[in-house]
């Protein structure tokens, strides 16, 4: 069975091609908060370099994230914490 880490990382490579994708389970840090399950895989952490990203706001590409993931947070998914940039903003962060 896959989880649901590997099917978020293959959904946003899908959507997004992009070339930098970093998914981390954060769940164990949620324990006991809204939308925490003992079994964990419900909140992730994001970091995603993109140069579909380019000329989005970060509303923006966030809403794209979540519409992209739109299956996985109807059957678990509780949070996300997103680093969405493009190839320029990840090299030159300032």
């Amino acid at each position: 069975m896959q989880t649901r880490a590997a099917r978020i990382d293959a959904i946003l490579r899908a959507a997004f091609a992009p070339e930098t994708l970093t998914v981390t389970d954060d769940s164990a840090r949620h324990a006991g908060h809204a939308g925490a399950r003992p079994e964990g895989e419900t909140h992730y952490h994001i970091l995603m370099v993109a140069d579909a990203f380019r000329g989005q706001s970060r509303v923006a590409r966030a809403r794209a994230v979540h519409a992209a993931l739109a299956a996985e947070f109807s059957n678990g998914l509780h949070a996300l914490a997103l680093t969405l940039r493009t190839p320029q903003e990840h090299a030159n962060p300032g």
